[in-house]
């Protein structure tokens, strides 16, 4: 099946279960009065098209009207998801109630507050009617309508705001860049904003967990035919402008925002977040980076009580401390769950002194020298682990350093018995001991990296227009093959990261041909893979003199 709309043909199949079987009621309209909340399941929304989307409103009883907070979910907005169950996810039972939707904002809290929440099943799943296609120009067209229809209620003041984690923040870029009137303000809580380098295809190495398994079947719930991203992955391996129809124009995003990251999201939300912030025009926008786990740092009541100044600002015109707010606070990582808030004036950080480590293959080590002479290492591509499988280069630092913000890996590297090859890059923190320093990593490990990076070799090209000296951004325009034997250089993004390195403490890295951070299926099913590998026999690295292999880091002085 296959439909057109805004001129991209999107393939269709049959949804990968129908509501029921996910236990979400007939989309039947109800009326109850709850802990003081007028709470109203299946209210019908109309689009401009006349179709019918399916929202629950949460409102205060007093019948006061209050700004609306618009969440648009995929996931059905009757699941609460459950997210203390886990207790790697140090969400805990008194953040939030089950009137709350995945990855929203709890009703319990914010209605007393004299705010309504609108948890509206998002175009074409569940019940909505309509086609549902993800992240498109379409599903922002009919996020727009919700806000305006949520703006124009009776118990509405005409101040509507936007919040919510991973998807329910994705969908707020493109739709706030067609400037709905009511839009006052928006905050994205961790969302990726550019579905083919930040999730589908990293580095060019197709996912093979995440996007084609785990999303596709959460958001392939529906009584409509739906979006078969998975087939469309495989038609479109290139950027091109199905994948750029995806991607918000965010010169045209002017509305307040309040844009949280973290470093810990490598591979899923961090850089589309932070490459957010950095190019939507709003004149009012602020950026916090933690490096926490994501759903619990959503609920936290410090991390709740700052989106209430927020939206008191600009959706109820109630002077705050927001006017106050640094343009950026961010976390200065020293390991698990430590680390020191610092205010900063812009991001990237202005006066980073940008550093090279330059990689020594006959040692092993990292220098702040030139190496001079040529030398070479080798690994077997398909492996993984220490020794015969991954390269590692080690650097020592001599006194206390603040690595914050992108760092860029250029290797010159030979495939030998191959055109192509498919490389991981991480870097780790060791402490003067030895012994490894990890990080709170997705929104569950507790055993993560400083930050990851990926490239598949022949999407090497970059994109001149857009690279910058410490971030390389590839085209992904055409596939450029190896020649097998021949050493190239290759221009790695590592993904931004905030970490103290105490005097005598090792910075390591380590490249290989498979994924470094590796989890069972079965108990983490949520998580990026790539298997689908182009590598074949070993890949060698070349260091010194002409082939100059180094690692660029971001180092920041004190004020």
């Amino acid at each position: 099946m296959s439909t057109k709309q805004s001129g991209y043909t999107y393939r269709l199949r049959e949804p990968y279960a129908h509501p029921k079987e996910r236990g979400a009621p007939p989309p039947t309209y109800s009326r109850t009065v709850e802990h003081g909340m007028i709470i109203e399941r299946n209210v019908v929304v109309k689009m401009r098209d006349g179709l019918r989307l399916y929202a629950d409103v949460f409102r205060p009883a007093d019948e006061r009207p209050g700004p609306p907070i618009v969440v648009w979910t995929p996931y059905g907005k009757h699941w609460y998801g459950e997210l203390e169950k886990d207790p790697n996810t140090a969400v805990r039972d008194d953040m939030l109630s089950h009137y709350a939707t995945f990855e929203g904002p709890d009703p319990l809290y914010w209605v007393p507050l004299g705010y309504v929440i609108v948890n509206v099943d998002a175009r074409g799943t569940w019940y909505s009617e309509g086609t549902s296609t993800f992240l498109s120009p379409e599903e922002a067209e009919a996020f727009y309508d919700a806000i305006e229809w949520a703006g124009t209620q009776a118990w509405s003041t005409g101040k509507v705001g936007m919040t919510g984690v991973s998807y329910l923040s994705q969908s707020q870029w493109k739709t706030a860049a067609l400037q709905p009137p009511h839009l006052a303000a928006m905050n994205i809580w961790e969302g990726w904003s550019d579905t083919y380098r930040e999730v589908a295809r990293h580095g060019g190495i197709p996912d093979t967990s995440f996007w084609t398994q785990c999303v596709a079947k959460a958001w392939g719930v529906s009584t409509h035919p739906i979006e078969d991203i998975v087939e469309e992955t495989l038609e479109h391996p290139l950027f091109d402008d199905f994948w750029a129809s995806k991607v918000a124009d965010f010169s045209r995003i002017v509305v307040p925002a309040f844009i949280v990251a973290s470093w810990t999201d490598q591979g899923l939300h961090e850089r589309g977040t932070l490459e957010g912030f950095k190019r939507i025009a709003s004149r009012h926008k602020w950026l916090e980076i933690h490096g926490r786990k994501k759903w619990s740092y959503y609920y936290e009541p410090a991390s709740v009580a700052r989106l209430k100044a927020f939206f008191d600002r600009f959706l109820k015109g109630i002077a705050s401390a927001v006017d106050g707010w640094p343009k950026v606070l961010l976390e200065v990582r020293e390991k698990y769950y430590v680390g020191e808030q610092r205010a900063e004036n812009e991001w990237p950080i202005a006066r980073t002194a940008y550093t090279k480590l330059h990689l020594d293959a006959r040692t092993g080590r990292m220098q702040r020298e030139p190496v001079r002479e040529p030398a070479s290492c080798s690994y077997s591509s398909l492996g993984s682990g220490p020794g015969a499988h991954r390269a590692e280069f080690d650097f020592v630092f001599e006194a206390r350093t603040e690595l914050i913000g992108h760092m860029k890996l250029r290797l010159f590297m030979a495939a030998e018995d191959a055109d192509d090859m498919d490389i991981f890059a991480g870097v780790y923190k060791f402490d003067a001991r030895g012994e490894l320093v990890p990080f709170a990593y997705y929104a569950y490990f507790n055993d993560g990296p400083v930050a990851l990076g990926w490239l598949r070799a022949s999407h090497r090209e970059l994109d001149r227009a857009r690279s910058t000296e410490y971030q390389p951004i590839l085209l992904h325009q055409r596939e450029l093959k190896l020649e097998p034997g021949k050493v190239e250089p290759l221009e790695i993004e590592i993904w931004p990261s905030g970490t103290l390195f105490e005097a005598g403490s090792r910075l390591k890295l380590i490249v290989q041909g498979t994924d470094i951070q590796k989890y069972s299926r079965v108990r983490h099913p949520v998580y990026t893979r790539h298997e689908d590998s182009v590598n074949h026999g070993r890949h060698a690295i070349h260091t010194g003199g002409n082939t100059d292999s180094h690692l660029l880091i971001p180092v920041v002085p004190g004020r």
